[in-house]
């Protein structure tokens, strides 16, 4: 049995009563009423996931409302993705961000100095919608439309330390076994091989006694993007704009509330879409790493006394490679004893290509001054009073002009 804890809390599931969870939210969601929002692209509609998801939440009566944050790029696929959501039957509310309404309030924002229109995708995306979903919540729980083992508890989890006066948290991680239990093979292959032993490098051979890497190693799945936060916490962080967001929002959390306030939960076995690994930096697995490194130095650099210069991002690269093979021996011997097909070759062929892409980025790190961190919205809010309702509201007369459209139609 698993009774560990971290330096942050550990909430692990002992055949968790998910029914009395929820009846417990259900109460507390009069005072304190938790929301869910769910970023998607439009190609997303097409899966069987998003359809499981949707059934789920429809037996989630403890949920205020559900944002959907969607990138489409047209009319007609945005109202796909609104006629689909017409079948859920909690409150909610599908934000276009990339809609010309949403593009309309972005290009007035410029006027007060406050310039987003050089950001992109998800990260984006969640920022549109935080500002949406706080005008409904107390909790804001966040996860993927790509979830295969998605079900009616997963929110519930996410939100009840949050929500829960007795528990109190301010911010909570999903963590999960990122096994398919169909095909019997072992995923996660970024955390697992990239990020698990990247941090393990820095505070082995740099400096052990970091809080903020001590911080990071604690979450047993640090880019996980099932998680929840107050409203007041979500207000007041900045969002990274790029594949960096999940370990990006962690850097920020760390900065904004105390240990105690943060909690970890597990949330069980977990499935989604696999990525391929891309044939460059700006596709795929590859990007992801790259961005996940550029972000990991930044916070470095941010909250450590570390000197990031060449040499150290070198000497990185190097000792990375012997921490992430001494893990793929780990892996294997963990692999055969539970009969998962494991492919101790090819784990290594990531490994090797992930440190080509520390060598690459090690580089690029200092030539890339561009901003990768969105406003919080407290300072979005200040320059803009009511930016948050002039969101909802385009979001809403969206909806509007594209029910009558089909009406008529």
């Amino acid at each position: 049995m698993d009774f560990s804890q971290e330096r942050i809390t550990t909430i692990h599931d002992y055949s968790i009563n998910g029914q009395n969870v929820t009846e417990r939210i259900n109460r507390l969601s009069l005072v304190r009423p938790g929301v869910v929002i769910i970023p998607m692209l439009y190609d997303e509609i097409k899966s069987d996931s998003l359809q499981l998801i949707v059934d789920q939440l429809n037996k989630s009566s403890y949920l205020k409302q559900i944002t959907i944050a969607l990138s489409a790029e047209n009319s007609a696929q945005y109202r796909e993705v609104l006629d689909f959501f017409g079948q859920l039957e909690i409150p909610h509310i599908v934000v276009w961000c990339n809609g010309p309404r949403i593009q309309n309030i972005l290009e007035d924002m410029k006027e007060k100095e406050l310039d987003i229109t050089s950001f992109s995708g998800k990260g984006k995306d969640v920022w549109i919608a935080i500002g949406v979903a706080s005008l409904y919540g107390y909790a804001i729980a966040f996860h993927d439309a790509d979830i295969k083992t998605y079900d009616k508890y997963l929110p519930a989890k996410l939100l009840y330390p949050i929500i829960e006066p007795e528990l109190d948290f301010f911010y909570n991680k999903g963590y999960y076994s990122r096994i398919d239990t169909e095909s019997s093979q072992m995923f996660g292959r970024v955390h697992r091989l990239f990020v698990e032993p990247l941090i393990e490098t820095v505070i082995k051979d740099i400096d052990r006694s970091s809080s903020l890497l001590n911080y990071l190693q604690s979450f047993r799945y640090p880019l996980s993007g099932e998680f929840a936060m107050t409203r007041d916490l979500a207000m007041n962080i900045r969002i990274p704009s790029d594949w960096g967001l999940e370990l990006g929002l962690l850097g920020e959390v760390y900065r904004n509330t105390a240990m105690k306030r943060i909690s970890q939960v597990d949330l069980g076995f977990y499935n989604h879409k696999h990525q391929s690994m891309g044939s460059d930096v700006s596709e795929g697995l590859s990007k992801m790493v790259n961005d996940i490194f550029t972000t990991f130095i930044r916070l470095l650099g941010e909250n450590t006394n570390i000197q990031i210069s060449v040499p150290f991002l070198h000497s990185i690269s190097v000792r990375y490679k012997r921490f992430s093979q001494d893990l793929i021996r780990q892996y294997h011997a963990d692999a055969i004893f539970n009969d998962l097909k494991y492919n101790r070759h090819q784990e290594e062929i990531y490994v090797d290509t992930f440190a080509k892409i520390i060598q690459q980025s090690k580089n690029d790190y200092f030539k890339d001054t561009s901003e990768v961190l969105l406003p919080d919205w407290k300072r979005a809010l200040s320059a803009i009073p009511n930016l948050n309702k002039r969101f909802r509201n385009a979001a809403l007369e969206d909806c509007i002009e594209h029910s009558k459209y089909n009406s008529v139609k």
